[in-house]
């Protein structure tokens, strides 16, 4: 009986070994690219590389190992190249890359031009704990553990150092940068911005800029702010049929996430706000 839990203790110590040396090899191998994508982009790099791990299992996945996605990152408006896998239902679609490091600007892409994603960028670069809890939030994965995992796998590893290069553009200097949601183009507001100055930055009347948010005269805009520069639509995008509400959100939030007007997100779901208030865990239809 003892011979045998040491042969157990040896074999798990062996495997959790070969797991640290796997991980270490794919942070030394990858740790330049995900600093370069946070000078471009603002997101952590110890979220990228977190991320990049888990999602991968270190780079030897069948999705990394033949597809270069490092990201789980399946097939929405994607026109490239396609693979199927089973994940949350069978024989899902995930995209493919040519290499690694065009998964990571993917990946860079995908959550600085998704809405949803947005209120993200109001945190410092320095702040992985509530970007990766954010993620969560948001539904970039759907294991309840996700934040969890992304945050003990950065503190195990510091990635976090990587945070602290020298270099990273802020993203809340000089003009504001233009993302898509919805196919409308849409900014994310950062401290000391007004409903004015936003619409004199890019040319729009500020009663026009009120409308297009569903907002009020007078309205001063909240760090992290979507604001939209043309009219929203009357409903989402595919693939979002349905936005699954989580704490604190409510039906203008989800409205501003998926660049949906918000009478017809009402509409469209049977209430008025005098009748509704969103609670967690109701499915609210988006298109």
């Amino acid at each position: 009986m003892r011979k045998t839990i040491v042969l157990f203790a040896l074999t798990m110590a062996t495997t959790l070994l070969g797991q640290t040396n796997d991980h270490v090899a794919y942070i030394d191998q990858y740790k330049d690219i995900a600093i370069e994508q946070m000078r471009k982009y603002h997101i952590p790099a110890s979220i990228t590389l977190a991320q990049g791990l888990l999602e991968s299992g270190a780079g030897k996945s069948e999705l990394a190992s033949k597809s270069n996605n490092h990201f789980g990152i399946k097939c929405h408006a994607w026109d490239g190249k396609r693979t199927y896998h089973d994940d949350d239902e069978e024989d899902e679609c995930f995209r493919v890359y040519k290499s690694a490091k065009d998964s990571y600007e993917d990946h860079s892409i995908f959550l600085s031009t998704g809405a949803r994603y947005a209120f993200l960028f109001q945190y410092a670069v320095t702040d992985y704990v509530n970007w990766a809890h954010g993620l969560k939030r948001a539904g970039y994965a759907t294991s309840p553990t996700y934040a969890d995992k992304l945050i003990e796998i950065i503190e195990r590893y510091d990635l976090d150092r990587f945070d602290q290069e020298q270099g990273t553009k802020s993203r809340y200097l000089g003009p504001h940068t233009p993302y898509i949601a919805n196919d409308i183009v849409y900014i994310v507001a950062r401290q000391g911005d007004t409903m004015l100055s936003i619409a004199e930055e890019f040319g729009i009347s500020k009663r026009k800029l009120i409308a297009y948010n569903d907002l009020y005269r007078g309205y001063v805009p909240v760090k992290g702010d979507i604001i939209y520069l043309a009219r929203k639509h009357r409903k989402a995008q595919k693939p979002h049929t349905q936005h699954v509400v989580t704490d604190g959100e409510s039906m203008y939030m989800i409205s501003q996430m998926y660049g949906i007007r918000l009478n017809r997100l009402y509409k469209m779901n049977d209430a008025t706000p005098d009748t509704y208030a969103p609670m967690i865990g109701d499915v609210v239809k988006l298109r």
